[in-house]
C-alpha cells in the first residue's frame, strides 16, 4: 500500500470533522442562549448569564468559522500538511467552560 492510501480514506473524513465541529457550535450557542434566558427569567446571578452568554458567543464563532475550517483541513489532508486547529480549539475550550461555570453558580445560587 502507498503511503498517501494509508493516509487518506475515501469515508469522507473531513465531512464527518465538519459535521462534529457544526455540533459542537449549535449545542454551545443554542445551549447558552437557552441557559442564559433561564437564568435571567428566574433572577439568578448576573454572572451565571454572563457565562451562559459567552458559551452562546463560544458557539456563534465556532459556526462562522466552519467554512474557513473545513477548508483549512481540506488543504492539509489532500496536501500531507499537519492539521493545526488553531483558535477553534480555544472557543470550544472557553465555551465549555463558561457553561461549566454558569452552571456551578446556579447551582450554587438556587442552595
Amino acid at each position: 500500500m502507498t503511503p498517501e492510501r494509508e493516509i487518506w480514506d475515501a469515508g469522507l473524513q473531513s465531512e464527518r470533522t465538519r459535521l462534529a465541529w457544526v455540533r459542537t457550535a449549535v449545542a454551545l450557542a443554542t445551549g447558552g442562549l437557552g441557559a442564559a434566558g433561564l437564568s435571567l427569567r428566574h433572577g439568578l446571578p448576573v454572572p451565571a448569564v454572563v457565562m451562559f452568554a459567552l458559551a452562546a458567543l463560544c458557539g456563534a464563532v465556532l459556526l462562522i468559522r466552519t467554512g474557513a475550517r473545513f477548508r483549512r483541513v481540506q488543504e492539509a489532508l489532500h496536501g500531507g500538511k499537519p492539521l493545526n486547529p488553531g483558535l477553534d480549539v480555544l472557543f470550544a475550550w472557553l465555551g465549555t467552560m463558561c457553561v461549566v461555570a454558569g452552571a456551578i453558580i446556579f447551582v450554587l445560587a438556587i442552595r
